[in-house]
This record gives structure tokens, sequence and C-alpha cells, in this order.
């Protein structure tokens, strides 16, 4: 079966326990502290594989979480760390986030378009600390150590779009399928009624030495840009294409439509959807030549493509169209000029690579871009007045800082305290209005307000 969208929700591995343990050895009254830490939590990453072909394997799970990090022990024993969690996916995918309260699609995190490539959709949180980590020169014997972080999770969006040289677009009925199969391996299923092909098909041809993947893309139809007849969930498996083949039949299939009719209809409609579909390069290909009576018709489309030619390079600042200015008059039945219409896609397509590669640009290194974003994220935190001396700060970083803490203990606390003066937390709530003895709240935990320089100077007096 052929999946091409699918929305699942990821999980990192929460991180383990840091441990507040104190060294116990014969002879030794007054061990120092040897808490290890917590082990950080596995990362889920979504990665290329070129054995792919579908989505499938999400059609029905959509939760997935990766392994988490284990405590820490005394004897600065680190706990271990939690395996990532590898989501596999067609090369093709685009990754984006998706907020399932809304029902809408978010950034893009990233576009794989080459086997291996990676990206972290949810990373496993750190490990706490032990309390090795807070001795200073004046506290010996810290007895706290920081819980685990909690992981990152959310929804993204998984959609796959082909990965091909070349895409035949057209009417239902066109002959499509039958074109593919006669330049390629590719069996699709044929039959003489529309709509015959429900998904895409795939196929490699060869030409001398040249060769191209080409993509059978389903019939659309007026309106396709809108929706209607499934369009957009064929139209976006064109929009990676390099060249666009453009089917006209030229009988009008059994309703008897007017072939140059159904090439402005298609025209208009790749146009609508994407602006650059309209000036992707194209070639058009007038099928069914072995009816008797398409004479007249071929002769009327050659000449709307050699006219629809000179008006785009007449557009074009270089001189030069997108549009191959002939019509490739062939039947996909027979056999007839189906050669020459291969050899005309693989130079093209030939000539296409080679411009992409001069101009090509370094790849994007979607790892850095999506984390650069997701750290500036994090460190935002907002500040919301609710009446009566009540304030709630929401934000990625202060919200795991809080999930962190031991509230049991109060070094642990007086340590939060001092780490949230440092982010600005208190200078932020000083300007919405707080004062000393207002409450703060914070993913589920509330706590008097205390000033800047009241809790320094407790946090000097204990030395945190």
């Amino acid at each position: 079966m052929f999946i091409d969208k699918v929305r699942i929700h990821v999980t990192g591995g929460n991180g383990g326990a840091g441990c507040m343990s104190f060294r116990r050895e014969a002879h030794v009254p007054k061990g120092g502290p040897d808490g290890g830490d917590g082990g950080h939590g596995g990362n889920v990453v979504v990665e290329a594989d070129a054995s792919l072909s579908s989505l499938i394997e999400y059609r029905f799970k959509h939760h997935f979480k990766a392994e988490r990090g284990t405590h820490g022990k005394g004897s600065r024993m680190h706990g271990a760390t939690g395996e990532d969690l590898v989501l596999k996916v067609p090369v093709g995918t685009v990754v984006r986030e998706y907020f399932e309260d809304e029902k809408e699609t978010g950034e893009l995190i990233a576009d794989l378009t080459h086997d291996g490539e990676r990206v972290t959709v949810a990373e496993g949180g750190m490990g706490g600390r032990g309390n090795i980590h807070f001795v200073t020169s004046r506290r010996r014997a810290p007895a706290f150590a920081e819980l685990g972080e909690p992981a990152q999770e959310g929804w993204i969006e998984l959609e796959m779009k082909l990965m091909a040289d070349a895409a035949l677009v057209g009417m239902p009925s066109a002959g499509k399928s039958s074109l593919i199969a006669k330049m390629s391996a590719a069996r699709p299923k044929i039959a003489d009624y529309p709509f015959t092909t429900l998904v895409p098909n795939l196929g490699v041809a060869r030409s001398g030495d040249l060769s191209f993947v080409v993509a059978d893309i389903p019939g659309l139809i007026e309106g396709a840009h809108e929706g209607k007849g499934l369009g957009h969930e064929f139209l976006r498996h064109i929009e990676r294409t390099a060249l666009i083949v453009h089917v006209v039949d030229l009988t009008g299939d059994w309703e008897g439509r007017d072939p140059l009719e159904d090439y402005e209809i298609i025209n208009r409609e790749l146009a609508l959807y994407a602006d650059e579909l309209a000036n992707r390069p194209r070639i058009v290909v007038a099928n069914k030549i072995d009816v008797p009576g398409v004479e007249e018709a071929c002769e009327l489309l050659a000449e709307r493509v050699r006219e629809d030619s000179l008006a785009a390079a007449d557009g074009d600042e270089f001189g030069q169209s997108s549009i191959d200015p002939k019509l490739y008059c062939i039947s996909a039945l027979t056999g007839e000029g189906v050669d020459g219409l291969k050899a005309a896609i693989a130079t093209k397509v030939h000539e296409l690579r080679e411009a992409a590669r001069a101009h090509a640009e370094q790849d994007v290194q979607y790892e850095h871009v999506w984390e650069l974003k997701r750290e500036a994220r994090d460190k935002r935190f907002k500040v919301f007045p609710l009446g009566g001396g009540v304030f709630r700060i929401e934000g990625p970083q202060v919200e795991r800082m809080v999930v962190q803490t031991d509230w049991e203990n109060e070094e642990a606390i007086l340590f939060l305290q001092h780490r949230l003066k440092r982010l600005g937390v208190e200078q932020a709530l000083e300007r919405a209005g707080a004062v000393d003895g207002d409450e703060i709240r914070i993913v589920g935990r509330a706590f008097e307000f205390e000033s800047a320089r009241t809790a320094e100077d407790l946090y000097k007096e204990l030395d945190l």
C-alpha cells in the first residue's frame, strides 16, 4: 500500500536522576560526596532510507518513545545513556512540526533528500548531576542532586514526495501508464477507463548511456489545485521533478474532449498549484497517433506548443524558453516515436542535472539549523499576571529546571532560584509588577516571590 503522509507523536527518553551520596569506607569517617550523574535519555531520530518506498510503517502506530537514561549511583557511578530511536523513512521525506490541537503544520524541520540523511526530532533529557558537582570551598557536603531532565516531545508530520527526474502529467486516460510501461520496466495497472492509476508509479528508463527516473502521476482534472480529484495528493509529487512531461490524448478519450482544452487545463492547474511549476522545464507529448483522424488535432497542438514556447522565451530575460518548442508525437500502444521521446527526455534531464550540479549550494545542515532554532525557542519564556498577586511563567527551559528540582530539599530549591535569576526570570517578574510575597506558578509548582537582592543574599549565605 502506498502511504505518503502521516503524523506521529515522538518523545525522547527522560534523563536519569543524579545521585546524592557520600563516600563511606573503613577508616574514612567523613568521606566526601560521590554521587554519580544520571544518564542522558535517548533521542528520536528520523533517517532517510533508500530501500523504503512509502510511509506504511507509520499507518497504524503513531506514538514513538526513545529509551530513558538510568539513575546515577554512589561511588561516582554514572547512569547509562538511553539508546536513540531511529525512525526510517523513504528518501524525499519532508519533516515538519505539527500542532495536533490546532491541526496545523509548523516550521520545516528537514527535507531528507539523500540516503542516510538524518535529523533529531525529539531530544532526550539530560541526566541530572550528582552531588559531586555542587562542592565549593565552603560547602563541602552538598546534600542535594538534580533530577533527570524531561525529554522533548511533540507531533511531527512526515510527507513523502517522489524523487524522480521527470513526471508524466495529463488528464485521466491520456496514456501515461502505457507510456511508462513502454519506456521502462515498470508494470503499472493499465485499463481503458479513467482513474485507473490511483498512486504514483516509478520507473527507470535508459536511452544510450543516459538513464533517468520517471514518475507516472495519476490523472489530473480541472480544479486539481483546489484539491478536486485528490489534486493536492498528486500535485505535490511533481514539485521535486526537474522535468515535466505533459501527455495529451489526441483522441479526447471516450468523453470526446478537446485536446487543446486539455492542454490548457493542465498548464493552468500546475501554475495555480505553485508558481514555480509554470516555469518548470517541460516537454509536450501527443499520444495515440495510431488512431485514425487525429492528424488535425496534432497539427493544432503543435502550433500551440510553438506559440507557448515563443511567448515564454519573450518573457525571459535570457530569451530562453522552458518549453521544448517541438511536439513529440507518439503511440504508447505501438511504441511509435517512444525511442525518440526517451532520447529527448534523457538529454534534457542530463542537461538539468549538470546545471544543478554547477550551481549547487552547500548542502543544508538541517541538524544544526533546527538545533539552533530549537535552542533559541527553548530559552524564551513569558510571564502571565493572573491577578491577586499571582503570576504564571511558561517556557520550555524554565519548566525543565523546575521539573529537575527536588522540592523536598531546601538547598535544591535555593539553587533553582539562583538559576532562574541568571536566566532573567526575576527581572521579568519585577517588570510585570511582582513584589515580595506574590505567588509564582511554574508547571504545577507554586512558591513565593523574593526580590533578587533577598534571594542572592540567602544564596551567598548558604554558599550555593
